[in-house]
């Protein structure tokens, strides 16, 4: 298997152009917003507090997080540094590059994770265990 080397450290927050008007705010996602064109859009919702999503990492697939509404933590995991980042702007994204292990927690109420992926679904591109993740990385 081929070896993946991104780490955690050069993650980090994007802000995500904001047009402010008397009658609220507007988040633009466009054109380079994001260095990837989005193949797939979706949104976990009504995550229960003690519970947890993610737990795997991708070979091949970009993923930008937005927390629309509310708040959750993601702990990114390159297979030897961890890092945490609360996500609570919804003009602020997250974007994980390929090879990173991600875990999403602490969800508040009314929490909305928007995922904007650089690939349509494929389980072949997934790594769901953590061992396989760590032989990937090397480690």
């Amino acid at each position: 298997m081929k070896e993946i080397k991104n780490t955690v450290d050069s993650i980090m927050f994007h802000d995500i152009p904001k047009i402010t008007d008397v009658r609220g705010n507007l988040a633009v996602i466009e054109k380079d917003t994001i260095p990837y064109e989005i193949k797939r859009v979706y949104y976990l919702f009504d995550v229960p507090s003690d519970s947890y999503r993610g737990g795997h990492a991708h070979k091949e697939q970009l993923e930008f997080l937005v927390a629309l509404s509310g708040s959750f933590n993601v702990t990114l995991d390159d297979g030897v540094t961890k890092k945490s980042f609360l996500l609570n702007k919804p003009n602020k994204g997250l974007l994980i590059p390929t090879g990173i292990w991600r875990e999403l927690e602490d969800f508040s109420s009314g929490a909305v994770c928007l995922v904007l992926s650089s690939g349509v679904f494929e389980e072949e591109d997934y790594i769901r265990e953590y061992k396989d993740f760590k032989a990937l990385k090397g480690a």
